[in-house]
């Protein structure tokens, strides 16, 4: 039996399984894919305390070598279920069982889709929702890019440097994104924006995209837009439904746990993205992770 288990290996569970490790305990942290989470898709990181500038991949190569370092057990197995066992808890794995004192559920989020009836058909052929892993494929080309975040104005801004015009849809007239991010975007001899406007339809040709219908919310009216790539960055889905019945969760699958990252389930913790909270960024996953980390810390040493 290992102390803590963390589900999970973007920032928020590296940083818990680091800080659980420097408290003394054994951490295996199990990942279905590749560590780091989505901040690998980063081209750069620009807004973490004390980093002038990194790329995202750099970053996380670096927060998995620490915790490596420290001997933090990383396994790569998907977690398949959960359950208490009463003084320990059971994470079933394709890969095979592992049992912990405490456990840390740090699983992120997913691209949210736009729903369309041919968008799944269309992804690897135009549709992508990662700039930086696709972007380099419509070199030279227009492209559109849906949302009115930060990843969306990030997303455009990266795509401006290789595109030859990219064009921003959002719903709304006003953007959540930082003013400093719309600005520069604003400032691109490639840029136009589609304001209050909404992706209707996705047009392809020969099984790949040629363009998309773009409808205004208010007038209704539509119009045809080029663009042989559409990048969408229109928010998350919490990665959760393992653990759907096991914590309590809100109404769109985020476990809700404050501050300190306690669940109802006592000796469970959620840290990052997938735990109800107001801001989710980069910064704030790490602290998540801090807080649970030692939080699991804790728990382990009250049920030796």
């Amino acid at each position: 039996m290992t102390d803590i288990i963390v589900v999970g290996g973007g920032t928020a569970g590296l940083t818990a399984a680091i800080y659980a490790r420097r408290s003394g305990k054994s951490v295996i942290l199990i990942e279905k894919e590749s560590t780091g989470g989505q901040i690998v898709f980063s081209p750069r990181v620009e807004n973490y305390p004390g980093i002038l500038s990194v790329s995202g991949a750099d970053y996380a190569s670096a927060l998995t070598e620490q915790a490596e370092s420290l001997g933090v057990d990383i396994e790569y197995a998907e977690a398949i279920g959960v359950e208490d066992a009463g003084g320990s808890f059971i994470v079933r794995c394709d890969s095979g069982p592992v049992t912990g004192k405490a456990l840390v559920i740090a699983s992120g989020t997913d691209h949210r889709k736009m729903g369309l009836e041919n968008e799944d058909d269309l992804v690897g052929c135009g549709v992508s929702y990662c700039a930086v892993c696709d972007g380099a494929f419509y070199s030279g080309r227009e492209v559109a890019v849906v949302g009115g975040g930060n990843t969306a104005l990030t997303d455009a801004l990266f795509l401006s440097g290789i595109c030859k015009k990219v064009t921003l849809i959002h719903r709304r007239n006003s953007f959540r994104a930082e003013s400093a991010l719309v600005s520069r975007f604003r400032e691109k001899p490639n840029a136009a924006f589609m304001l209050s406007c909404t992706v209707a339809e996705l047009k392809e040709r020969d099984g790949a995209l040629c363009g998309v219908t773009v409808r205004n919310v208010n007038t209704r009216e539509e119009r045809f837009l080029p663009a042989e790539g559409l990048f969408t960055a229109i928010g998350q889905i919490p990665r959760t439904e393992l653990f759907r019945g096991f914590v309590v969760m809100d109404a769109e699958g985020y476990i809700r746990a404050g501050e300190d990252c306690r669940t109802d389930r006592q000796g469970v913790f959620a840290a990052g993205d997938c735990r109800t909270k107001a801001v989710r960024q980069l910064v704030t996953a790490a602290a998540d992770g801090a807080a649970a980390g030692l939080a699991a810390s804790r728990y382990a040493d009250s049920i030796c």
